[in-house]
């Protein structure tokens, strides 16, 4: 700071002096790490315009394919969708449970990821708005959308060294779908993160419809072929000619952070709460089985019930026979005398109402045989984090005439 000061009461001359006085304001620190992570914050910026101009592209090429580079995090943060891809643990429990068969656990490590309850998007996919949890907030709250919930297989299958891909497409029976793509020796199997169900890129019987894009933790692909259909499709990438990728090969731009944690941490789900629950729900479908036959007697088939809760727990890890022998001839004894009507529901657990909505829309309730039994058996089989598998297995009894 300069300061002057001016005299001008002198009678012989005028003169003037200035000195400098500092001031202490305060002092700022830049660390050395500040600096290269300007530098890295910078990268990021140049990635997200060139994935934005990439998506436009795409889309001229292709209007009515999806294409996805960047969404918001739970901050509210803009970045890379391969930012969510990383391998990530399953929870223990489920890796215990078939320690010599890999494919088994495969399989159940999809059937948990089924069992997270669907949220349905708020926006619409196409107005760029996307926002997507951490696969651990997806368990922690037991709920996601659709692609969280093939991210969150996906990085399971990266856990036990698979390639793995997340795949964005149209399905007949779901609208827009997020799948998992696996390459195998000689094969692609096509994972539905929602039922848990895989299917060989061939199946006729895949719901899958369009193959759009892929991506996984390195980079984003769209597909240009004509036909994108799942069973002509080329699924080979690395071909320019059939994918469009956003990052070049000799790409040399900084790689950024997963936006994943190096482990996820799993809670155990209270059994007493579990075991709570059920008998709610089972008493409640037998007030409301009475309730939708206001004309008919409703009676309870004890001897059914018994071997239809003797079933379901096995439904659930589908190990060996449904029934042990001597639950067989129960059963058989059973058949010798009643004509037995009904199937098991298997849903993942968001709320007792609708436990009750699917079955009654099973409609096995209305039978109207004289001297109709029924019989009703609940289970609950508990996973971490209070994810549950609901099973319900209503039979109708007719005594034959």
């Amino acid at each position: 700071m300069i300061i002057e000061k001016h005299e001008d009461h002198c009678f012989k001359s005028c003169s003037g002096h200035s000195y400098i006085r500092k001031n202490w304001l305060g002092s700022i620190v830049f660390p050395f790490s500040a600096l290269l992570q300007q530098s890295e914050f910078s990268g990021q910026i140049d990635v997200l315009e060139r994935a934005q101009i990439f998506k436009k592209n795409c889309k001229a090429l292709f209007p009515k394919r999806r294409i996805t580079t960047t969404v918001f995090n739970d901050e509210g943060i803009q970045i890379l969708v391969t930012r969510y891809i990383k391998a990530l643990n399953p929870p223990q429990q489920l890796l215990d449970i078939f320690l010599h068969d890999s494919n088994a656990t495969l399989d159940l490590v999809a059937r948990f990821v089924s069992l997270i309850p669907i949220m349905p998007d708020a926006l619409d996919e196409n107005d760029g708005f996307d926002i997507w949890m951490t696969s651990e907030r997806c368990i922690s709250l037991a709920i996601g959308n659709k692609e969280e919930h093939a991210i969150l297989l996906c990085n399971f299958f990266l856990y036990f060294g698979k390639k793995a891909l997340v795949l964005l497409g149209t399905s007949m029976l779901e609208g827009h779908v997020a799948y998992v793509l696996t390459p195998e020796t000689d094969e692609y199997l096509l994972w539905n993160p929602l039922t848990g169900q895989c299917h060989k890129q061939f199946d006729p019987f895949c719901p899958l419809q369009s193959v759009d894009c892929l991506f996984d933790g390195e980079n984003v692909w769209f597909n240009i072929q004509q036909n994108n259909s799942p069973r002509a499709v080329y699924f080979d990438y690395s071909k320019e000619s059939f994918w469009k990728q956003l990052l070049p090969k000799n790409y040399q731009g900084t790689k950024a952070q997963s936006i994943q944690p190096e482990e996820i941490i799993y809670s155990d789900t209270n059994k007493s709460m579990v075991e709570d629950l059920k008998n709610r729900i089972e008493r409640t479908l037998k007030y409301k089985i009475m309730e939708w036959r206001p004309k008919q007697p409703t009676r309870w088939n004890r001897q059914c019930t018994f071997i239809l809760r003797q079933i379901l727990p096995k439904l659930e890890l589908g190990t060996g026979n449904f029934v042990s022998s001597e639950d067989e001839s129960e059963f058989e004894r059973l058949l010798q005398f009643y004509w037995v009507a009904g199937f098991p529901i298997q849903m993942p657990y968001t709320d007792v109402q609708s436990v009750i909505d699917a079955v009654y829309q099973t409609g096995i309730h209305s039978s109207e045989f004289p001297q109709t039994e029924f019989a009703l058996a609940v289970y609950i089989h508990p996973y971490p984090n209070n994810i549950l598998s609901v099973w319900v297995y209503l039979a109708s009894l007719a005594r034959y005439q």
